[in-house]
């Protein structure tokens, strides 16, 4: 019994380490947007022209979906945890998912959307539209596909982890390492220490709408992504 403990703890700590994985897979884009390419192009990310950024996110996105590429292969071969499992598996199905469930979760997706509105003063996709223009915004709305695949794997591998050690599949463990990587991360990229609180916050409703929707992971990825530009 006590070795089967030790066992699942080294294995919890292991599946951690992927979810920290894929924050330092985040943070790669750091060493680009504030180092690297300020000392190539000789100005910094605000005074970037077009093709500047559209490289930069080009970039980026290879970068991080390599990261996440590598997370899921390894989960896979050392853990046995097939993430992306086939359509018609029961544990992939929305069928399970309760009316319960369900309201919680447009619930909490309207706050969340609602809350965008207020801080942007209209759509978030809109207005990024309206500034950026067709060429930008394609690209990093793409770039925007890759952060949600990182930052979800954030909140999965340490749902994962934790439900290993603890037992306990009701709370959002992933959604509170999430606030506190991801979402204070912001008060370091943004300058502002609201963004980074409401980032903890937004963590802890991602964690959550993942357990509501019972673990699915393909559908989690599309309704946080949803969030994350409306």
């Amino acid at each position: 019994m006590m070795k089967k403990r030790m066992t699942e703890r080294k294995k919890g700590w292991l599946i951690l380490s992927l979810s920290l994985d894929a924050f330092a897979g985040l943070g790669l884009e750091v060493l680009l947007a504030f180092w690297l390419e300020p000392m190539i192009y000789g100005r910094t990310m605000e005074q970037w022209n077009t093709w500047q950024s559209v490289l930069h996110w080009c970039i980026t996105c290879i970068i991080w979906g390599s990261v996440a590429g590598y997370l899921l292969w390894s989960a896979d071969r050392n853990y046995g945890l097939k993430l992306i499992k086939r359509d018609g598996d029961g544990t992939d199905s929305l069928r399970s998912v309760k009316l319960w469930q369900w309201g919680l979760v447009i619930a909490g997706s309207a706050c969340k959307i609602i809350t965008s509105v207020m801080d942007w003063g209209g759509f978030k996709v809109y207005m990024e539209w309206k500034s950026r223009g067709p060429l930008l915004f394609l690209f990093q709305y793409i770039y925007y596909m890759f952060e949600t695949a990182l930052f979800t794997l954030i909140l999965v591998f340490a749902q994962i982890a934790f439900e290993t050690w603890f037992k306990n599949r009701k709370i959002p463990y992933g959604g509170i390492i999430l606030g506190l990587t991801w979402g204070l991360a912001h008060i370091f990229t943004k300058g502002n220490l609201a963004i980074g609180l409401e980032g903890v916050v937004i963590g802890l409703l991602f964690g959550s709408l993942y357990l509501l929707l019972n673990r699915n992971l393909k559908w989690t990825y599309v309704l946080l992504f949803l969030l994350f530009v409306l």
